[in-house]
């Protein structure tokens, strides 16, 4: 049975000096890797953070791994506003060389890794989901036996509507990019892009003048937008701004002001101002979950836009 790895060579530790697999030894100890920019960590985050504070003063140490997908990413004050933003108080390492990571043999955002007393570990499980059998091995890790913990995911962080969704994580640099609509492709340096006349579900476009790089795309001047035909209750978009914001942007649903549709971070006219590197929410459907065609604008240059996501 595998030992816990080293917990050595992060960047920086959050809400704790560093911790070692040493230091551990008689907790029990649920390592959590994530990044502040995924979805499926933050659909996730709401059960992780409430084991942390049922079961702390039974000897469980939950301990998040941040280890960055987006160059942004690597920003440790970035990292800390996501702690505060989603009231995270258990000890964080942030992994920005991928030292936990590649010590775990970790491939997937989010993990969980599932150790005993004496730092063996003893299950794993990736991505979203199974979280009464998660909860019921921290219970038989601790030795307890009781009701499953309270818990109340809001906003952003509320379960995807599955049954719903069928548009899936979309990348928009060069390195992961496709269904790329706008005439002509993808090229090199600072274009000016058109949208297609149609938009098939799933496709993305651009419009206005914009830089396509490996992991982004960087608008160049105000006004520019970015289209996207998708089947599902959510829509997202990780969203950084470099050292030019905050930027104001305007959403619109199949051309219209979104009104009751609207995410967390826009208004029903559309408004909304991009700051901080995170993902956005910009559509969240209160009716009838169908194919519908969003758009954002960018009220200035500097924008940059990664992937979208959907719940």
């Amino acid at each position: 049975m595998a030992q816990l790895p080293s917990l050595s060579g992060a960047a920086a530790w959050l809400n704790s000096k560093p911790l070692s697999p040493e230091a551990l030894r008689g907790r029990v100890v649920l390592i959590n890797f994530w990044t502040l920019t995924c979805i499926n960590w933050l659909r996730q985050e709401p059960y992780v953070r409430a084991w942390a504070r049922a079961y702390r003063a039974d000897g469980l140490v939950v301990i998040g791994v941040h280890t960055p997908e987006f160059g942004f990413e690597h920003d440790v004050a970035g990292v800390t506003g996501a702690l505060k933003e989603r009231e995270i108080d258990y000890p964080v390492a942030v992994d920005n060389d991928y030292a936990i990571w590649s010590a775990f043999d970790n491939h997937f955002w989010p993990a969980l890794y599932f150790a005993d007393r004496d730092g063996s570990i003893r299950d794993s499980h990736f991505g979203e989901g199974r979280y009464e059998q998660s909860e019921q091995k921290i219970q038989r890790l601790l030795g307890l036996r009781r009701d499953p913990v309270a818990v109340r995911a809001l906003g952003v962080e509320a379960p995807a509507d599955w049954d719903n969704l069928r548009t899936p994580e979309t990348y928009l640099g060069t390195s992961r990019g496709e269904r790329f609509a706008s005439p002509g492709g993808v090229r090199d340096g600072s274009h000016a892009y058109t949208p297609p006349g149609f938009l098939n579900v799933n496709d993305w476009a651009l419009s206005g003048a914009w830089t396509v790089g490996r992991e982004k795309v960087d608008l160049d001047e105000a006004g520019g937008s970015i289209g996207f035909r998708f089947l599902a209750r959510d829509a997202h978009l990780v969203l950084s701004a470099g050292d030019r914001g905050p930027i104001p942007f305007r959403v619109f649903v199949d051309g219209e002001a979104p009104g009751p549709a609207h995410g967390e971070d826009v208004d029903e006219q559309g408004n909304g101002v991009l700051g901080a590197g995170r993902l956005y929410q910009l559509i969240r459907a209160r009716d009838e979950v169908r194919e519908r065609t969003l758009e954002i604008t960018f009220l200035e240059p500097g924008a940059r836009a990664y992937a979208f996501t959907f719940g």
